[in-house]
Parts: C-alpha cells; structure tokens; sequence
C-alpha cells in the first residue's frame, strides 16, 4: 500500500497516462485541444490512427502515443502563442509537459519555463489532492 506524501517544490511531476486509463478519459480528445490549427488539419486528413511508442524516462514503461502527441511537441510547441499570458495555468502547465516531452518536473522547474506564477502558486495548483488532467507526482520505488 502506498503511503501519501505531501508534495514539496522539489516534488517531481509529470503526466501520468496511465491515468487516463484508469478514469477512461480519452487523451487524444484533449491532446487534439492543445495542437495548432495546421496540425489539427494535418493530423485530421491524414493520421488520426497512428501511435508509436513512448518510453517514460523514470520508470521504463512503455506507452502507446498518438502520434498527435509528437506533433504538438515538436510543432505547435514552438509557436509563440502555444503558451502565452492568456493560457490558464492548468492549461500551460500541461503544455510545458507536452513541450518537455514528458520530462519530469519539479514546481519551481515548471516556473523557470513558464515565466508565470510563483512555485508555491504551481504546486498548490498541482500538489492538491486533486489530479487534474493526469499530472502527478512521479512515484518513485523504495
């Protein structure tokens, strides 16, 4: 049984997919939300089926990735506008994981790219017990 640890600044976080499994969320909807208009073009007329494989850099595990995925991080994630002033923080922060291609992350990190907000802002923010859009601490083996 895992014991639960309050999150601190130099918690690590990512996007855990596994729990968008586990709540039956459909990730490529809202990965589809997050790309650019040329991209949603793209991905619509030509790959709405493809998936490739994605390997967390933490634990090993592999995971099915729509290839929406990789478009948004290497496309739409060097657009100006993909975060700005007017992205929720919610929304940036998912962003900047996407941008990161995952990497694990910790508040204060998230801050260094965001340019927005303060640590404690983004860890209350994501460090609650509410799990918002699959970002979650990174649980590490004992």
């Amino acid at each position: 049984m895992a014991k639960y640890v309050k999150p601190t600044l130099d918690t690590k976080f990512h996007i855990d997919f596994a729990w968008w499994k586990q709540k039956g969320q459909n990730l490529k909807s809202y990965l589809r939300s997050h790309a650019c208009p040329a991209t949603k073009n793209f991905y619509d007329d030509y790959h709405q089926d493809q998936t490739f494989e994605w390997v967390s850099p933490e634990t090993g595990e592999v995971f099915q990735i729509d290839l929406l995925w990789h478009m948004i991080r290497i496309h739409c994630s060097q657009q100006p506008d993909f975060i700005d002033e007017h992205t929720p923080l919610t929304s940036a922060i998912f962003r900047t994981f996407i941008a990161n291609d995952n990497v694990p992350l910790t508040p204060v990190e998230i801050h260094e790219r965001l340019q927005k907000k303060t640590p404690e802002l983004i860890l209350k923010t994501i460090g609650s017990g509410n799990v918002y859009k699959g970002i979650r601490p990174v649980i590490t083996s004992l």
